[in-house]
């Protein structure tokens, strides 16, 4: 007798884009706590180990969070199954996020241990759910890739687990590098495995508005935390120092002006125009997979790291606003916007295929306030940068006017 199919969890294949679901974006609230945990990491070692130690945790937080956002594209989160996988995922992933301040010390073994676990838990509950199903165009392909994907996390989590037990610093974050750079590789090289041979990004058959959605939401978790920063060390501000207005707290009430425009200028960058054209690409595109791996996968943390440390120097120049000539204050002032407008570079380049000439100009005008940094106060040099990323937003604007303007045009001759 033949071996009955087992019931899917799949999505059901519909036309247009795939909701996101309740539960996925209830699983997205440990990455808020995530987020958070990293930003603390980030100003409570301000230096270069540290800077290159809080980018190595959040390239595991955000591969966690990456590889479960492909699995919910592909599977349905309302299934009961599905959801309980979530759920799972949800309560290591608060683990990890719990342990991240001790990362490089005594909670470094629960860091490894839960990053192993959702890695392979995840890769062998899809291997396992699509055995016994249909060999047809649906599945097959799905089923071969997350067999070689569990190959891949099984080397990978085994190098998460070493590096938590290594007991030096550095020793732990060659191992966690190691395993990241597995988890990276595999996707870059279709997840290749002696036997099952690689995947094309064309197998990768994603809903690409749903999965840009996705990634849409891990931006603006991020951009809630730098929000949180700014109102939260204004709150300790008025209740301190702020409590009896007084005109020596003016640059302090300029710095929360300039945090607060700087947050909504990185917001207008991506959001304004981007987010939904891209995704509406990405949903159009015969290999969504590709720009799936390239733009989602691997460019959008760069974003992501961008504005934490942009987050990061919101809160050390309202705590010190007139403090002039600071290396680690400049830094952070400066890395953070560069490093999300040189993300939101390569996203527009991977995507549309063209160089954003305001961008690569915005680039070279923060390297040259790096000059300037030893000569003014963390307020002066934060308003120049905030002030660069606006110029981008306002060219961005400028330029989608003149976009519009003949196809307006020919709207009316029609």
């Amino acid at each position: 007798m033949a071996e009955r199919s087992r019931p899917s969890l799949l999505r059901e294949r519909v036309t247009g884009r795939r909701r996101v679901t309740n539960v996925e974006l209830f699983f997205d609230l440990v990455y808020v706590f995530a987020i958070t945990q990293l930003s603390d990491f980030l100003l409570g070692h301000r230096n270069l180990v540290g800077a290159l130690e809080a980018a190595l945790l959040l390239a595991m937080v955000w591969l966690l969070w990456a590889y479960t956002a492909w699995l919910t594209n592909w599977f349905d989160p309302d299934k009961i199954p599905v959801r309980l996988l979530l759920l799972a995922l949800m309560l290591v992933s608060l683990a990890m996020s719990a342990a991240l301040p001790g990362a490089f010390k005594s909670t470094g073994w629960l860091v490894g241990l839960a990053y192993a676990v959702s890695q392979i838990g995840r890769s062998a509950f899809a291997a396992i759910a699509l055995r016994g199903q249909p060999a047809g165009a649906e599945y097959l392909p799905l089923a071969r890739n997350y067999q070689r994907i569990l190959v891949w996390c099984c080397v990978s989590g085994a190098l998460a687990v070493a590096g938590g037990l290594m007991p030096g610093a550095l020793a732990r974050a060659l191992m966690w590098l190691a395993a990241v750079a597995v988890d990276l590789l595999g996707g870059a090289v279709g997840f290749f495995t002696p036997g099952l041979g690689r995947a094309s990004t064309r197998e990768w058959d994603i809903e690409g508005g749903h999965f840009a959605e996705r990634c849409q939401a891990f931006i603006l978790i991020a951009l809630g935390e730098s929000i949180v920063v700014i109102g939260a060390t204004l709150a300790g501000l008025i209740s301190g120092p702020l409590a009896r207005p007084d005109a020596q707290h003016a640059p302090t009430v300029l710095a929360f002006l300039v945090a607060f425009c700087g947050s909504v200028a990185l917001w207008w960058l991506y959001f304004d125009r981007s987010a939904d054209e891209a995704a509406r690409l990405i949903a159009a595109s015969s290999d969504p997979g590709r720009l799936g791996r390239s733009a989602y996968h691997f460019i959008h943390p760069i974003m992501v790291a961008g504005i934490i440390v942009t987050a990061a120097a919101d809160d050390v120049v309202l705590t010190a606003p007139t403090a002039v000539g600071v290396a680690s204050t400049a830094w952070l002032v400066l890395g953070g916007p560069a490093m999300y407008v040189a993300g939101h570079l390569a996203f527009k380049l991977d995507v549309w295929r063209r160089v954003s000439w305001p961008r690569v100009a915005a680039l070279a005008v923060l390297a040259l306030l790096g000059l300037l940094a030893p000569h003014v106060t963390a307020l002066s040099l934060s308003a120049c940068a905030a002030a660069t990323v606006v110029g981008v937003a306002v060219a961005d604007f400028a330029r989608s006017q003149r976009d519009r303007e003949p196809r307006a045009a020919d709207a009316a001759d029609s």
